[in-house]
């Protein structure tokens, strides 16, 4: 591997790897990669998914994987790390603006467990009103919970918080 090859040169080029389902967010806004490595010939990645059952793993290390070969001319290995799991405090804050700037509520920073207040008390990310309501726990995909907005009458989506 090229000695020129640095961490930051590695972590600019994770920042344009995507997530398939909200391609706003990179793995780095999402927090997903947990290890960079570089190797005597290789850089050895490990990331973790957002939630357990994300059918879009696969897809991810391969983008990573690609990405990181086509962008810095390196051999590059992804792992998913199976010593850490993904907790929504490790979204970066650019990442919750730019959720909310795709439509999708952003989650609110875990100070504990998981409660009803924290999944209830969402403001609009349309209008920014705090007269919402959950219509279901249950979203488009497992990350994702269903709100309505009586405010502006949008049915919008939330990021959920996970600890």
């Amino acid at each position: 591997m090229s000695n020129k090859i640095t961490i930051a040169a590695v972590y600019e080029s994770l920042a344009h790897v995507m997530d398939p389902e909200i391609p706003v967010l990179s793995v780095i806004d999402l927090g997903m990669i947990t290890e960079v490595d570089l190797g005597a010939t290789e850089v050895h990645i490990k990331m973790i998914p957002t939630f357990a059952a994300c059918p879009a793993v696969s897809y991810i290390q391969h983008n990573i994987k690609t990405t990181l070969e086509n962008e810095l001319g390196i051999d590059v290995s992804v792992e998913v790390d199976k010593q850490v799991h993904w907790q929504s405090n490790r979204m970066t804050e650019a990442a919750k603006e730019k959720l909310k700037n795709f439509g999708i509520a952003p989650p609110k920073v875990l100070t504990g467990e998981v409660s009803a207040e924290i999944m209830l008390e969402v403001p609009c990310p349309h209008c920014g009103s705090q007269q919402t309501y959950l219509r279901s726990p249950f979203g488009s995909t497992l990350c994702r919970a269903i709100h309505f907005c009586k405010g502006c009458g949008q049915v919008f989506e939330q990021f959920k918080p996970l600890e």
